[in-house]
């Protein structure tokens, strides 16, 4: 009775959530170099989801084919950093742990590189052999990490997260050097434009394959939810339970591989979302991943398309990088979050 007197209701939480990422979808369609009214632009989207065929005009390629799938893609790759982070934080039992903490985006990204600098992603810079290398990266990592976390037979989430920097920042020097020896200098740009994090290669083609990874994560974590609770008392606690430690471990570590390694495919490595949104619902919602998950990808969604906007929009004919907007957001509030906790150890 007392998480239902202190804590809000999920339902009207979660639709508040949705209507305004409905808002923020519409102005990031709106919004851009050239601005479109929001009443064209749901009479352009209503006009295409009922099949009728493209008007004439430059508003039409500039909506359906340029801004709706990039506000999509913002939208998706939001909702899976905030379920990747929601995931990470419960496997280290730690609320300010980032899932690039544990190195596995570091071996996402070295896959990517390497496919693109190599050729591997021939299929485009979205494509299948560019999600493929950043999987193969991601769960290389991850096998890495959790060998090296497991050695001795025991296991600890400090050993875990220790591992997970030492190797991630392995990985990222290594990464370094292949950029180096992209074959010209604007191959070079491309690719450190989109490690910081970019959306500017969103196409429609590009959304089924994030698109699924959500959905499937979202699911697979919810029915996971319990166990996480228990998890988050201790291991001995959450056997004594009836959860089996080592096997749920393993679940969350594959799932946040598999789900970090589509996200960086199709955006490039954006830290401090999967930090800042599971920690931000969680102090609004309590530890129950039960209603956590789904409003942590609906507030991470809310989140990334918001700041796409923002890069899209704060510099006239320049775009940023999504990664740079939300590490100027995420590592002041870090910082404030530590200074509060610390505080209160004093």
């Amino acid at each position: 009775m007392g998480e239902r007197t202190h804590l809000p209701r999920t339902g009207p939480l979660a639709l508040l959530l949705a209507v305004a990422l409905l808002a923020a979808l519409t102005a990031a369609v709106s919004l851009g170099a050239t601005d479109i009214a929001p009443g064209h632009v749901w009479s352009v989207v209503l006009n295409r989801l009922q099949g009728a065929p493209p008007r004439p005009g430059t508003d039409e390629l500039i909506v359906w084919q340029l801004r709706v799938p990039r506000a999509l893609l913002a939208a998706l790759v939001g909702a899976g950093l905030g379920l990747v982070g929601t995931a990470t934080q419960a496997l280290v039992r730690n609320p300010l742990a980032d899932p690039y903490l544990l190195g596995i985006s570091n071996g996402a990204s070295l896959g990517a590189v390497a496919a693109i600098v190599l050729g591997a992603g021939a299929g485009g810079a979205l494509g299948l052999g560019l999600s493929a290398a950043a999987f193969a990266g991601a769960l290389a990592a991850f096998a890495l990490v959790w060998l090296m976390a497991r050695r001795g037979g025991g296991f600890s989430p400090l050993r875990l997260v220790l591992a997970g920097v030492g190797i991630g920042q392995f990985l990222s020097g290594f990464t370094s050097y292949l950029v180096l020896q992209a074959g010209d200098e604007q191959q070079t740009r491309g690719v450190l434009f989109w490690l910081m994090g970019s959306l500017s290669g969103a196409t429609w083609g590009a959304l089924w394959l994030p698109a699924l990874a959500v959905a499937a994560g979202l699911l697979v974590l919810q029915a996971r939810a319990r166990a996480m609770n228990a998890l988050l008392m201790g291991d001995e606690t959450a056997a004594g339970l009836g959860v089996d430690v080592t096997r749920l471990r393993r679940e969350l570590f594959v799932v946040t591989s598999l789900l970090t390694g589509t996200l960086v495919a199709v955006s490039g490595a954006i830290a401090f979302v999967g930090l800042m949104v599971p920690h931000l619902c969680r102090l609004v919602l309590g530890g129950d991943h039960r209603r956590l998950l789904p409003l942590a990808a609906l507030t991470g969604a809310l989140l990334l398309v918001v700041v796409d906007v923002v890069c899209r929009t704060a510099m006239d004919g320049q775009e940023l990088p999504v990664g740079v907007v939300t590490a100027m957001i995420g590592a002041p509030a870090l910082l404030l979050v530590l200074d509060r906790r610390l505080g209160a150890e004093r």
